[in-house]
């Protein structure tokens, strides 16, 4: 325990949820005892006034009320309180309290008591000023040179100093150039007074400019001439701080009779009486607060300062002579006598923690209590510790972040979707294309188990749907009861929804006040965007899904639209969207299959979708478990790509009219300020055409503008269809390799990770970094190139890309790797073993093997086209490679040459970061394989499929 500490010798709390600041603490005789002894006066932003004056060893409560002199509840915020002579033809000191619009005196005195209660102090208002304008801060002095009394200044929050001599006014000065008040202070040597002004330098006034100065009735502009008699107010001299004041203090003690001291943010200055400095400190920390005061050696100043780091220093000018710590960040310090203790350090914190105490070095006596020494028991802390390990296994374990739920939930919230379509239709279109356009009621029943206060309930549909209301804000709910909320949904655009589900989300807060959120979901039906229509017979798109049960009437399956159809066998069936093209389902009345076919891609998301879920409700109810259905017709890989570029080009030309748009205002701009500068002329040159080239410019803003806001609208329609377009695609690869739910969670995860474009952020290069992922780690070659993307870290910065080449060829290595064999899991990652030649893969400073994939992916992200040297020494090691590899394993030599030719041309474009890695590595692969060599003797093909092995995450990374 440090020596160095500020001893407490009094302390108490003052009030609960209190503000102090500053100016809220003096010390003095403010009840004329007589005896020379200080009381300490605190005020609030509460508007509480206390007095104390402090006994030693007396810090428990009965200590603070016996202490506590008075305490008074006053009606507005105390600013600052100081004590003086404020009243004429008296000599005794007097308390002022400043508020923000009023000043006022008040007399404290004291009454012997009678009884063991002690004495009686009460305080009473002598004068009061009613303040115009809002006040900051005060001083007082001997304005002029007049002795027996004090003057009080003012300076308000607009930068008017207020003059009052007792209980007159005098008058009122505007500071020039004044933005924010700073620190004031009043210097009785010079009859001067001093602030910090917002250009950050420290101004002088004195007493008799500020006197003869233009009076301040009414705030003027100092650039306008005067209209009335006086001067303009000047200071007398200024000095530049470049820094913002904390606090000003002109001492008053003889042997430092010219100093001005000011606290900045970051350095300490002193000044002289003419604004000469004398030194200046730099701080090493964030100062709060600081007290000049006498100090034992002439000519120099003794300084408390305190910091944010709970210290309180004492300097003698510049040298740190003591260090003392505080337990808390002081506001303000003042020094004080006390009967039993002279020179006490007050302080004050911004939450009401006054402290009185002294920097003495008084030995802690406190000593720690020796511990029993006896050996320990292994068997126990053996068992101790298995039963830790398996509670930490446990807990890595489990997946589910989420804290569980209780038994029982504060609400419940049901939702029902009518139906029925709604007569009359709520939609705000009425039509489109000439078919009417239907809406469809939900309710929402929301139920209390308990008193919920504050509840709001917010739906949420897909993009073009709409609802009516998408807010709701609930009525205060009892124990038991329920609240009833009902709105319809439409479409309510011109191309069809994504998905036709819905968000509900509750959220209130406990009886606890603890706030939660419960969602709900529900799922509106199809025919909201679709209505029955003729079958089509040629068409662009066609999938084709397998059952392993008997053919199923589609008439008995879409009940609500086989109302209305053509065709009466139930073997075909025709969805025409409002706001799309027609898609055809057609069953095979021999085979177990089914044909969806349509004139737009993404258009048949919803029909297949429904389609699947109704085959899987139908086969339930009739009690079949081993129902199956699949997909066995190759992927649509060129048809979605045509949604990715269409999405794509959408994306450029909006980044490509915000160029345009950002030219255009810059020309705007500049036409603006010639046009400007020529108006202000006196003698105004010729436009120059200058008006008719504003005219054109602020057309093509225009025309710009508009068009960018249609191309938003267009991109917003394109990243619906996408999505629609990408779940499509995510179903038919889940069909055709019967990927697990989680497993198609993954995949959808992966080529959806957002839910809308952002301006930062686009689907593309989010879709190719989670795609990129997959294929280095779980989809990847081997264990060991799994392990080398594990070890990398870090990666490029996302951003729109070039074109979509690079996206497309991760998508169909993606689903090619999946048919093959491959399966997604995010849990494998953490249990494949990193080899230990491949952990230091990541250190910038470790060797890298060049035959490692992770180098082939730096190359690839790094970009950039190299110089012919470079391609030709690449390719020769390339070839030289190829030689040695005849040496290695003669599996899989069936694989095609053409693939291997591809993957080193890639291997030659690789960039000119690692090159001088590449050579120092070449050394130690012709070793390696020389030592192959005489192993074993393989065919010429196996060479090709080494290469192929090795370049494989290259390409995933491509």
């Amino acid at each position: 325990m440090s020596l160095f500490k500020a001893r407490d010798w009094w302390s108490a709390a003052l009030g609960e949820g209190e503000e102090f600041d500053q100016g809220c603490l003096c010390v003095g005789d403010v009840d004329n005892s007589g005896t020379g002894h200080d009381k300490i006066v605190v005020g609030s932003y509460m508007g509480m006034l206390r007095i104390f004056s402090p006994h030693a060893n007396k810090s428990s409560e009965t200590g603070i009320a016996d202490a506590q002199l008075l305490e008074v509840q006053l009606q507005n915020a105390i600013i600052q309180v100081e004590v003086g002579k404020f009243v004429s033809c008296s000599e005794l000191l007097h308390l002022a309290v400043l508020h923000p619009r009023k000043l006022s005196v008040y007399s404290v005195s004291g009454t012997a008591g009678n009884v063991e209660h002690g004495d009686q102090y009460q305080m009473k208002l002598v004068y009061e000023h009613n303040l115009q304008r809002t006040a900051c801060n005060m001083t007082y002095g001997t304005f002029g040179g007049v002795t027996g009394h004090h003057s009080l200044c003012i300076q308000s929050m607009d930068g008017m100093l207020m003059f009052f001599e007792q209980d007159s006014y005098s008058f009122g000065r505007f500071l020039p150039g004044f933005l924010l008040p700073g620190p004031l202070a009043y210097n009785s040597r010079t009859d001067s007074f001093l602030t910090v002004s917002s250009a950050r330098q420290l101004e002088s006034y004195k007493y008799e400019t500020l006197a003869v100065a233009t009076e301040a009735e009414s705030r003027q502009d100092p650039d306008l001439p005067l209209k009335t008699g006086g001067k303009r107010l000047m200071p007398d001299w200024t000095f530049v701080l470049g820094e913002q004041a904390l606090d000003l203090c002109v001492p008053s003690f003889s042997h430092s009779s010219s100093s001005i001291f000011i606290l900045g943010e970051r350095n300490l200055y002193c000044l002289r009486d003419n604004g000469q400095i004398r030194f200046m400190k730099k701080l090493e920390f964030n100062p709060s607060c600081f007290l000049p005061y006498a100090s034992v050696t002439d000519g120099t100043t003794n300084l408390l300062l305190g910091n944010h780091t709970n210290m309180l220093l004492v300097y003698q000018d510049v040298t740190l002579k003591w260090a003392a710590q505080l337990s808390f960040v002081p506001v303000a310090v003042r020094v004080a006598n006390f009967p039993e203790l002279k020179g006490a350090v007050v302080t004050l914190t911004a939450d009401g923690h006054l402290l009185c105490s002294y920097m003495g070095t008084d030995p802690s006596f406190f000593s720690t209590p020796k511990v029993d020494a006896r050996e320990a028991d292994y068997e126990q802390v053996d068992a101790e510790m298995k039963k830790l390990q398996k509670f930490i296994r446990e807990a890595t374990r489990t997946q589910d972040i989420l804290p569980k739920t209780d038994a029982e939930e504060d609400l419940s919230v049901a939702t029902t979707v009518s139906s029925s379509i709604d007569s009359p239709s709520q939609a705000l279109i009425q039509d489109i294309d000439g078919l009417p356009v239907p809406s469809v009621t939900i309710q929402v029943t929301v139920k209390a188990s308990c008193v919920v206060q504050s509840s709001k309930l917010t739906i949420g549909v897909q993009p073009p749907l709409a609802v009516t209301q998408d807010q709701f804000v609930l009525e205060p709910m009892g124990v038991g009861s329920s609240t009833v909320v009902a709105f319809s949904a439409f479409l309510n655009g011109r191309y069809p929804p994504a998905d036709l589900t819905g968000d509900i989300t509750v959220s209130y807060s406990s009886p606890t006040g603890v706030p939660r959120v419960l969602q709900s979901r529900f799922s509106l039906p199809l025919a909201l965007v679709c209505v029955p229509s003729s079958p089509a017979k040629t068409t662009n798109f066609k999938i084709t899904v397998d059952t392993n049960q008997p053919p199923v009437d589609l008439s008995s399956i879409f009940r609500e639209f086989s109302a209305k159809s053509e065709d009466k066998d139930g073997n075909s069936l025709a969805f025409q969207f409002l706001s799309g093209a027609k898609v055809t389902v057609l069953a095979s009345k021999t085979s177990q299959r089914y044909r969806i076919q349509s004139d737009s891609f993404e258009d048949m998301w919803l029909v297949v979708k429904e389609l699947v879920q109704r085959f899987d409700q139908h086969f339930s109810k009739m009690g079949v478990k081993d129902f199956k259905k699949s997909f066995s017709g190759p992927l649509p890989l060129q048809e979605y790509f045509l949604s990715v570029d269409h999405h794509f080009q959408l994306r450029v030309s909006a980044q490509q009219y915000q160029d345009l748009l950002s030219e255009r205002a810059v020309q705007f701009r500049a036409i603006q300020r010639r046009l400007l500068t020529r108006f202000k002329d006196k003698t105004p040159a010729p436009l120059q055409n200058l008006d008719t080239l504003l005219d054109a410019t602020y057309s093509q803003v225009m025309a710009l503008a508009e068009a960018a806001e249609e191309n938003r609208a267009l991109l917003e329609e394109a990243f619906v269809r996408l999505r629609s377009a990408t779940h499509l695609l995510v179903l038919l690869l889940s069909l055709w390799q019967g990927l697990t739910p989680d497993q198609t969670a993954i995949l959808e995860a992966t080529l959806l990770p957002l839910l809308q474009d952002t301006p930062q952020l686009g689907w593309e290069e989010s879709c190719d970094a989670a795609v990129s992922h997959l294929l280095r780690s779980c989809l990847s070659r081997s264990p060991k190139d799994q392990a080398t993307s594990l070890a990398q870290t870090g990666g490029p910065v996302l951003g729109l890309p070039r074109d979509t080449a690079r996206l497309k060829k991760h998508i169909t290595l993606l689903c090619d790797r999946i048919s093959k064999g491959g399966r997604l899991t995010l849990a494998s990652e953490a249990n494949v073993q990193v080899p230990a030649q491949v952990q230091n893969l990541a250190a910038p400073e470790k060797k890298e093997s060049s035959r490692e994939p992770s180098e082939a992916t730096v190359k690839e992200e790094g970009g950039g086209e190299e110089p012919v040297k470079e391609a030709k020494k690449e390719k020769k090691e390339s070839s030289k490679e190829k030689k040695e590899s005849k040496k290695d394993s003669s599996k899989e030599a069936k694989e095609p040459k053409e693939e291997a030719k591809k993957e080193s041309k890639k291997e030659s474009s690789s960039s000119k970061e690692k090159k001088e890695k590449k050579e120092k590595d070449k050394e130690k692969e012709g070793k390696e394989a020389s030592k192959e060599s005489g192993d074993k003797k393989v065919s010429r093909k196996s060479s090709v499929k080494v290469k192929e092995k090795k370049k494989e995450p290259e390409a995933a990374e491509g």
